[in-house]
């Protein structure tokens, strides 16, 4: 009795803190009940599913454009000339493959592939990730190996089952081409033309596509249009948050947790294996982890994961309503070290036909 009369006299004296994560608790699909719910700014949204640990953060609006750091900051001229040569082919040796041809702007920056193809049509071996939300990663890649923008720039140019050209081979056709000194020259007066401009051009003309999310019935919802979101996508919303327990990996404006994870799609041991972060860090722990990617556009964004192995949204909310893959080791294979362990947040999510239906519905408005 003590403990309850103390708590009330919590809630009293401080209603505030009782009312932010406690909007009213509605059924699952009570429609009318989550619209009210909803219609408050996020910070007050009912309080959402997570595990103990997870240091998650409220959805909430992109900024207009990523922060850039200090040694390269945003200026019009530099995006504008990172544009120009996002799309130019003769950033490979091949002079056929461009940043763009990985990253298509009508397919929200990714390719429609299972796996990209480089120099030659060779095929690849991972899935290309939409690079819309790219500035807001603190790493880049499935697996991280860069820390910035502006360290990522340059790698598929060098990358022999990419671009397969050489950063000095670049700089030179740069500075010999008709065009490209005197935009070097706008974009950074007094400095030469080098492999630091054009990573720089590149990183920040990337900072300047969370524009691009922007148009979305999820993103004006965020803005205080209610109704941009249909009944359906709003009990998707609310499910994202809750029972579907998307909120443990997908949060923030990026929607994203910036980590790595193992979804159990490693195939350890056959033809298809990716270790993913393993191969960074060289630590046992990360064989089989990938970054957790933004569900910005994420309709758009298919085939998904970081090998392109589910070809719907279906097939993708299907692995996660099971509890994703769980390898048990063959014959040979029991105390392997390396053997890759599927992530714990990974359960089982018992969610039916009309659940799995509103949250397809709320993933198509993002």
């Amino acid at each position: 009795m003590r403990l309850f009369l103390i708590g009330i006299a919590l809630m009293l004296a401080s209603p505030a803190l009782w009312a932010q994560h406690h909007a009213p608790l509605c059924a699952s699909a009570d429609a009318a009940c989550l619209r009210e719910a909803y219609s408050r700014p996020p910070a007050h949204w009912p309080a959402p599913q997570v595990d103990a640990g997870v240091a998650w953060q409220e959805l909430g609006p992109l900024p207009e454009r990523a922060p850039s750091p200090a040694h390269n900051p945003y200026t019009e001229q530099k995006a504008a000339l990172g544009r120009t040569l996002f799309f130019d082919p003769r950033l490979s040796r091949s002079g056929q493959i461009a940043c763009a041809s990985c990253h298509e702007p009508d397919l929200a920056f990714a390719d429609g592939r299972r796996v990209s193809f480089g120099h030659g049509r060779a095929p690849g071996r991972r899935n290309a990730p939409s690079v819309v939300t790219s500035g807001l990663a603190p790493q880049l890649f499935w697996d991280g190996r860069a820390d910035s923008l502006e360290t990522q720039a340059l790698m598929p140019v060098v990358d022999p089952a990419e671009m397969a050209f050489s950063v000095d081979e670049l700089v030179a056709r740069l500075r010999a081409s008709a065009d490209y000194p005197a935009l070097f020259a706008v974009a950074f007066p007094g400095q030469a033309l080098g492999a630091e401009q054009i990573a720089a051009a590149l990183a920040t003309y990337q900072r300047d596509l969370l524009r691009v999310a922007q148009r979305t019935p999820f993103e004006r919802f965020l803005r205080g249009r209610t109704a941009a979101l249909s009944d359906q996508q709003l009990h998707g919303l609310h499910l994202f948050r809750t029972k579907a327990r998307c909120m443990n990996c997908h949060f923030g404006p990026g929607m994203s947790d910036q980590r790595f994870h193992n979804a159990g799609l490693t195939f350890y041991g056959r033809s298809r294996e990716d270790l993913g972060r393993h191969e960074v860090t060289g630590l046992a722990a990360d064989v089989g982890r990938f970054r957790t990617p933004s569900l910005r556009l994420v309709s758009r964004t298919g085939p998904w994961f970081h090998n392109g192995f589910a070809s719907s949204l279906d097939q993708v909310l299907a692995f996660y309503n099971v509890g994703m893959p769980r390898p048990v080791p063959k014959a040979g294979q029991q105390g392997d070290p390396l053997f890759p362990v599927t992530s714990a947040q990974f359960e089982a999510l018992g969610l039916d036909r009309v659940e799995l239906k509103a949250l397809k519905a709320f993933l198509e408005a993002l």
